[in-house]
């Protein structure tokens, strides 16, 4: 009774018997984001244990002598309890699967609170925001730090500053941690805003995504890193997927990491606008995911080998070594996504490799874990 207002439950195994399960199933039960850890020697009741995953309850077990597991595990409890506390703004509605796109299910689901909010709201906002301080935005996070300026003037790169102050506010004003819009290629465009909330541990997700919205989401909360939403295509020739598009976090490693190396360019198929081409890490591990339909998460792990600047891509361009390209071209979707172009292409592409945990998320917040290729 005492768990009743509870987030979530850790629970230390200490000493005992195979009588200590039915005990412990009542804590389990409760149906709160369990996690059990047992270090060796603790006793014989961990053969009872395994149950409990495979009837599906909502627990993840750890039989380690490695206590540092605790700290790992720590991470995916809050994730479940911070997701309940969130709230997304959709400038002009949501674009995805379609549980996703329903604020009912999303929110019985995750707990997650999906806001409408129109466009010219937001437009309304940028014409209030201080021509001034969209200057000094500009020239303090984005001019002074590029690697390189290329086709965009300097007054569109203080729009685009402009826009990111207008953002800012606006969440501020409805108590948001997230925005997805639909009118992200307007004018000006919604590139550098993305990037810099993604920087700062909020997440900015582009064309309305609202899968990759809450893949990045979860991420965040369970891991401290952000999210390079990605239209990618797949390479047999290097058993590869190339990740590009046009906005990027420069700070992949989280928000206490340092930013990597950019350049300030135009977005590629409009020759329009401000985006950002941020020099990713070779060799970094990284994560590919998406969460479909709020039930599955598709996750492909592998490595960065090498960074590209093809005319033909979007200007943020990397290439991530996989098991088996050619089954994971066969496989794309797993089946489970069906839509448009955007809904089935996007995916969310995320420093480190956290197919494992991913997997303990899974079992926590009770979505499935499928391996794409």
């Amino acid at each position: 009774a005492k768990l009743k207002d509870a987030d979530a439950l850790l629970i230390i195994h200490l000493s005992g018997h195979g009588g200590d399960a039915p005990v412990l199933s009542k804590l389990v039960d409760v149906g709160l984001p369990t996690a059990l850890f047992s270090q060796p020697f603790s006793g014989h009741g961990w053969m009872y244990f395994p149950q409990w995953h495979k009837q599906g309850k909502k627990v993840i077990l750890l039989p380690s002598s490695d206590w540092g597991e605790l700290e790992r595990v720590s991470g995916l409890l809050r994730a479940a309890s911070w997701m309940k506390k969130t709230r997304i703004l959709a400038i002009d509605g949501p674009h995805g699967t379609p549980a996703a796109c329903s604020a009912e299910q999303v929110k019985r689901k995750l707990g997650t609170d999906v806001v409408t909010i129109p466009n010219a709201k937001l437009m309304a906002v940028f014409k209030g925001i201080d021509p001034k301080a969209a200057e000094a935005e500009a020239e303090s996070y984005w001019i002074s730090k590029a690697k390189e300026i290329l086709e965009p003037k300097r007054q569109e790169i203080v729009d685009s500053a402009r826009l990111y102050l207008a953002t800012k506010e606006l969440m501020i004003r409805e108590n948001a941690q997230a925005v997805c819009s639909q009118a992200c290629m307007g004018t000006p465009r919604g590139c550098l805003t993305f990037s810099k909330l993604n920087d700062l541990g909020y997440v900015g997700a582009c064309e309305g995504d609202i899968d990759s919205t809450l893949t990045m989401l979860l991420f965040a909360y369970a891991f401290h890193v952000p999210g390079f939403i990605s239209d990618p295509v797949i390479d047999t020739a290097k058993n590869a997927v190339v990740h590009f598009h046009c906005t990027s976090a420069t700070k992949m490693d989280g928000p206490c990491g340092q930013r990597l190396p950019f350049r300030i360019r135009n977005q590629t198929d409009s020759r329009g606008g401000v985006a950002v081409e941020v020099e990713n890490r070779v060799g970094q591990p990284v994560t590919c995911a998406k969460l479909v339909n709020l039930d599955t998460m598709l996750i492909c792990p592998g490595k960065i080998t090498e960074t590209g600047r093809s005319p033909l891509a979007c200007r943020t361009q990397f290439t991530q070594c996989v098991a088996d390209a050619r089954g994971l071209f066969l496989n794309w979707g797993a089946d489970v996504i069906k839509g448009d172009v955007m809904t089935l292409l996007h995916r969310a592409v995320f420093y480190g490799d956290h197919a494992k945990a991913m997997q303990d998320l899974g079992d926590l917040m009770g979505f499935k874990v499928v391996r794409e290729g």
